[in-house]
């Protein structure tokens, strides 16, 4: 961040000095993620900074740019510098951009794209969204088994700056199969005259298919330790590559997605500031209304017990402290299953397990909030006889109930997202506010329920 201001300090003298030869200069040194951000911090200079870029320095600049900045720039650059930059983007990144696109602005886009990338773009934008075909790149360098490496070497050269990456050759029969995958290292430490590709290929490669889901990939790669990964089709005929830096980016839009999921509200599909108030208002709307809906039931709930909070009125004091309680295991124990479930570390099939082990961990955890509360209880009369002679009784009516609630919310918020993944839905969806409005409801029925079991005679 203070980088950041530095760079900015020195960005507002030079404009002040009218130096823009100067800034040119300084836009160029820059890194392309400072230089990004800095064109993305002001809106009014934003077209003049881009424009001060060489080339392929904006071309970098605007691939790593949030949405908003390439949306604002497609609209403010000249149709010539606009299409060199549309035609020059890698096929991946473009497929991307005009993915989040309205329909008649990419019809018109894609007409000024020269033929080979126009009917590239569309063969990727004919996969379904979502789906590895959308993520790959055509972009890769591929050989053939009776090739010796002297050649290979030769091809690279000749070839290899057009490659998204040349850290993985594909090797491939006639019909454009794929046999193997060669890593860089296997070509350069063996003789290049006397060995050819057929020698290094052992046919234990890994690829994924063109309709994989994209959120399935990052596993393939973390289980892998590859950097590239080939895309085949039903007949294994080699497609495109995908490469790891846009895992990451799927990566990061998931983890993204999930965690304001798990916040209770619909995910952005744009920067928090870059969402109007009104797209702000409807991603957040539904979820309050069934939330409060919830909430209603907790009304519902505590009028069934009026009677008994109105002859032991000190009950109504420990609510918030109950419901709470319930509401906090269940949202621990959710937010614990949703993350492992999307490591890969828990699947449906392992709702026993998790189960068996919440069961335990909320008796454990309900157990000490009851030594505690019983504690408080006890301490708290000792100083302020607030509870009257039968406090003891009252301490009891809370520690169980806390047992009961605490285990109870651990395993609601440990077995709806199971139970939602089973479903077909979004494991997210079972959001912290959600379980603990759900916890609420049943907290109340077991504190009152208990209450009614161990003050009976005594104090109703």
């Amino acid at each position: 961040m203070e980088e950041l201001e530095a760079l900015q300090e020195r960005v507002e003298k030079l404009i002040e000095l009218d130096e823009w030869g100067e800034l040119r200069e300084f836009f160029n040194d820059l890194n392309i993620s400072d230089a990004a951000e800095l064109i993305a911090e002001y809106p009014s200079y934003r077209l003049s900074f881009f424009q001060l870029l060489e080339f392929q320095r904006a071309l970098a600049v605007f691939r790593v740019s949030d949405l908003s900045v390439q949306e604002a720039l497609m609209k403010e650059l000249p149709s010539a510098q606009l299409v060199n930059i549309l035609n020059d983007l890698p096929p991946d990144d473009r497929t991307s951009l005009l993915g989040e696109l309205h329909s008649n602005v990419v019809k018109e886009l894609i007409k000024q794209l020269n033929p080979e990338e126009r009917k590239v773009t569309l063969s990727l934008l004919g996969y379904p969204e979502g789906s590895v075909g959308r993520l790959m790149t055509p972009d890769y360098i591929d050989v053939e088994p009776e090739w010796t490496v002297e050649h290979v070497l030769a091809y690279i050269r000749d070839y290899g700056k057009n490659s998204e990456t040349i850290d993985v050759l594909y090797v491939t029969d006639e019909n454009g199969r794929l046999i193997d995958d060669l890593r860089i290292r296997d070509v350069l430490l063996v003789d290049p005259k006397l060995t050819k590709v057929q020698d290094l290929i052992d046919g234990r490669f890994i690829s994924l298919h063109v309709n994989d889901d994209q959120k399935e990939v990052a596993n393939v790669f973390q289980m892998n330790n590859r950097v590239a990964l080939p895309v085949v089709d039903d007949t294994n005929v080699l497609l495109g590559i995908v490469t790891i830096d846009d895992v990451l980016w799927v990566v990061e839009e998931e983890y993204t997605e999930d965690i304001q999921r798990i916040g209770g509200t619909e995910a952005l599909d744009e920067p928090y500031l870059d969402v109007s108030l009104l797209q702000l208002y409807k991603k957040r709307v539904v979820w309050l209304i069934l939330l409060f809906v919830g909430e209603l039931l907790t009304i519902s709930a505590m009028s069934g017990f009026e009677d008994q909070i109105a002859k032991v009125v000190v009950l109504a004091t420990f609510i918030p402290l109950i419901i709470s309680s319930g509401g906090n295991s269940g949202s621990q124990a959710a937010t614990l299953i949703i993350q492992a479930m999307a490591l890969g570390e828990v699947s449906i099939e392992d709702w026993w397990r998790v189960m068996r082990r919440e069961l335990f961990s909320g008796l454990f955890l309900g157990l000490t909030l009851c030594l505690l509360s019983f504690s408080v209880v006890s301490v708290w009369h000792f100083f302020t006889p607030t509870f009257g002679e039968h406090y003891l009784h009252i301490a009891a009516v809370v520690g169980v109930s806390l047992v009961g609630v605490v285990l109870w919310g651990s395993l609601m918020g440990s077995m709806l997202p199971l139970l939602l993944k089973r479903l077909g839905a979004d494991p997210a969806a079972s959001s912290t506010p959600f379980v603990a409005t759900l916890v609420d409801v049943t907290g109340l029925i077991i504190y009152f329920s208990v209450a009614m079991m161990l003050l009976k005679g005594i104090l109703l």
